[in-house]
């Protein structure tokens, strides 16, 4: 009963920390405005193109004239493309408000982060570019976000294109974020990749708390919680077949990479397995170095595997 009251006590105590501390966070406040470039350059004129080009010139490139723009802009399937996109996102409020708890959190952690212009385009449903960020800007490419069962993914595998949704695009932009945050030297072995990931869904751990864990890895409930009740399993495989050092270069495609499934080359498991299975394995390690080492969260992002490893004390569930 005494170690039942302690646990309790324990969790509230953890419970009105996390809320002190992100009630501090969300007053840092901060105040975007959204640039609709796609709406802007849907409305283009051949009077304003030029105007539009130097508020946006890394968004056109030199190599085509005005005439390829403005015809490009007046092209059937472009204007069906911004009438989908303005469909969708005809009010941009609740994502406005994800980026701005998103840059709230940045900000508090990593001080040294400034604000930059987010800028929301169409990119001819490139959904292997939906975000780029640098230290100035962040674009957003709507198009590649507008559901998964949109008749423009039909081609698209499936296992892709829960990603193609509005609730992603915050959790791309931490993605992309955390590369620029997080050291690692060349990745060489499996660990490396394992651990490169975990910090990297350790990042959104911190960074998005108002994001479900299913949405930090990019997972349906029903894979996460596969993921969890076979941990054991899992980690057992990687074990016994000694994979963790491996340098093998299929590694990453059968268990970090998307893909419908991790390849364990089990006919009984492969089936149910999600993809990725290796970035989840990741994310418990460096979970588990963080509750059992006295070190920051930025410190962490520059550990190397190996340090990570060794003192994470991980244990899979069972």
């Amino acid at each position: 009963m005494k170690l039942l009251v302690v646990f309790i006590m324990a969790t509230v105590v953890s419970c009105k920390t996390e809320n002190a501390l992100e009630h501090t966070i969300a007053k840092i406040n901060t105040d975007i405005q959204v640039e609709r470039f796609d709406r802007l350059f849907a409305e283009t004129t051949p009077e304003n193109l030029g105007k539009l080009k130097q508020e946006y010139p890394f968004l056109f490139s030199d190599k085509y004239t005005d005439d390829f723009w403005l015809e490009k802009k007046e092209d059937s399937l472009q204007i069906e493309l911004f009438g989908e996109v303005h469909h969708t996102f005809s009010n941009f409020d609740s994502v406005e408000f994800e980026i701005e708890s998103l840059f709230n959190h940045l900000k508090y952690y990593f001080p040294e982060f400034k604000t930059p212009r987010v800028i929301t385009v169409t990119n001819d449903v490139d959904y292997r570019n939906r975000v780029i960020v640098t230290d100035t800007i962040a674009v957003i490419a709507l198009d590649a976000y507008l559901g998964r069962d949109h008749k423009y993914y039909g081609s698209i595998p499936m296992y892709l294109r829960g990603q193609l949704d509005k609730k992603q695009i915050v959790v791309d932009m931490a993605n992309a974020y955390s590369e620029k945050f997080i050291f690692q030297p060349k990745r060489k072995s499996f660990l490396d990749e394992m651990i490169y990931s975990g910090k990297q869904l350790y990042f959104k751990d911190v960074i998005l708390p108002f994001k479900t864990e299913a949405q930090r890895i990019g997972y349906t409930e029903a894979q996460l919680d596969w993921a969890q009740v076979n941990e054991a399993y899992i980690w057992r495989y990687f074990v016994e077949r000694e994979l963790l050092f491996s340098t093998d270069s299929k590694l990453p495609s059968r268990f970090i990479n998307p893909a419908p499934f991790s390849k364990f080359y089990l006919a009984e498991i492969d089936a149910d397995s999600p993809g990725q299975i290796g970035q989840y394995m990741g994310w418990q390690i460096v979970r588990a170095y963080m509750d059992n080492n006295e070190v920051t969260f930025k410190d962490m992002l520059l550990k190397s595997s190996e340090e990570i490893f060794n003192n994470s004390k991980f244990k899979p569930n069972k």
